[in-house]
């Protein structure tokens, strides 16, 4: 997904986010949180760039002892899908772990997340071939909250080895 769709999903999202009513009760401070997400995944190698539909499912801490900041730790599990070209294909799954910070306007908030994803991979060109490894993780994010369910947008990116890994992704979560 190139840079300009992912300013104009953010642009788009916070638009959305700043015309709803203030009124809406952000979620808890602090608590255990469980989620699910569905986006589009681009995987970027030596003459193979290609995307797929993704999922996740991501479990995690809310942190919340200071006033408007949020930090949290996470974990969660990714199928990246199988992009395939004329080429080959190639399919990505992985688990990861994060530790977020954040700024929180009431119901709306950002964050940015780093952290590692131990991936494994099944590559088809011509021979089917498996590698895993373990690689650093970073990513930014908006969400809006209401009570204790709220709706995430995240952009990420996976440093594999010489492989660029991105994802756009929007998620519901609900905090315990």
């Amino acid at each position: 997904m190139s840079l300009k769709k992912i300013r104009i999903l953010f642009i788009c999202l916070a638009g959305t986010f700043l015309a709803m009513p203030t009124s809406a009760v952000a979620g808890a401070d602090s608590g255990f949180y469980l989620g699910a997400g569905v986006g589009d995944a681009s995987i970027k190698d030596s003459g193979f760039d290609e995307s797929d539909s993704a999922y996740k499912i991501l479990g995690g801490y809310n942190i919340g002892f200071i006033p408007l900041v949020d930090f949290a730790v996470e974990a969660s599990y990714v199928d990246f899908g199988k992009p395939t070209s004329t080429a080959g294909s190639v399919e990505v799954t992985g688990f990861d772990a994060f530790g977020l910070a954040g700024l929180s306007f009431g119901p709306f908030g950002v964050f940015a997340k780093a952290g590692a994803i131990s991936w494994d991979v099944d590559s088809t060109f011509g021979t089917t071939t498996s590698d895993s490894g373990s690689d650093p993780a970073y990513g930014l994010g908006a969400r809006f909250a209401i009570g204790s369910f709220s709706v995430r947008a995240e952009y990420e990116v996976f440093d594999l080895d010489n492989t660029d890994l991105e994802m756009v992704s929007v998620s519901g979560v609900f905090t315990f």
